[in-house]
């Protein structure tokens, strides 16, 4: 018998986000949980480092790569329609797990524990805030989005910037780490190549 669940997978690379903007280049499902993967993982070691926590910076990752898998089936509902209103969201929410189901029904029955783990996860503290970072690494990923589209002249991005910027900086009020990924790693983006490796 085989499994569709990987190969499923693979098909991030197809699903385009912000359908409803102009994009100077297209960003795919795939790019976007690479990075928010990476900034998950950030925020949990400098939690770790910077806070004196114990987040498991390597299980915030995973969690940041399958976070919108269930994107695969239902596609990139934009953000203004998602969150129009409570009846709106709370259908979504449905949707989404109804498509998270689905995709975990196309694993052997004995591997779908290890990955409905990751989909919906504990409820224990720790857990809940490592994955209120993975959430600010969505966002953070969002922001950096439509700084590059911005920064390449297209205006079409400078709502959904300062909209993103500030849930950013709410985000930040509550989540020091946030904080410091703003100060610290966030200004360098948009910079050329030579401009990060400080060649001249």
């Amino acid at each position: 018998m085989t499994y569709n669940f990987y190969a499923i997978l693979s098909r991030m690379k197809y699903i385009e986000r912000w359908a409803l903007m102009r994009n100077a280049r297209t960003e795919t499902l795939s790019e976007h949980t690479l990075d928010v993967a990476m900034i998950a993982h950030a925020l949990c070691v400098i939690g770790n480092v910077r806070f004196g926590r114990a987040l498991n910076a390597d299980r915030a990752a995973l969690i940041g790569l399958y976070h919108d898998a269930s994107e695969i089936i239902t596609g990139d509902m934009p953000t203004p329609v998602k969150y129009y209103n409570r009846d709106i969201r709370n259908a979504y929410k449905e949707v989404e797990y109804v498509a998270e189901q689905r995709l975990l029904e196309q694993l052997p029955e004995d591997m779908r524990a290890a990955y409905s783990e990751i989909f919906e996860g504990t409820l224990a503290d720790d857990d809940m805030y490592m994955r209120r970072l993975v959430k600010a690494a969505d966002k953070l990923s969002a922001l950096i989005k439509c700084m590059e589209e911005t920064g390449a002249g297209n205006g079409e991005f400078r709502t959904a910037q300062n909209s993103v910027m500030r849930s950013v900086e709410e985000q930040a009020a509550e989540l020091p780490e946030v904080k410091v990924f703003l100060t610290e790693f966030l200004p360098p983006y948009g910079s050329t190549l030579d401009e990060l490796l400080g060649r001249e």
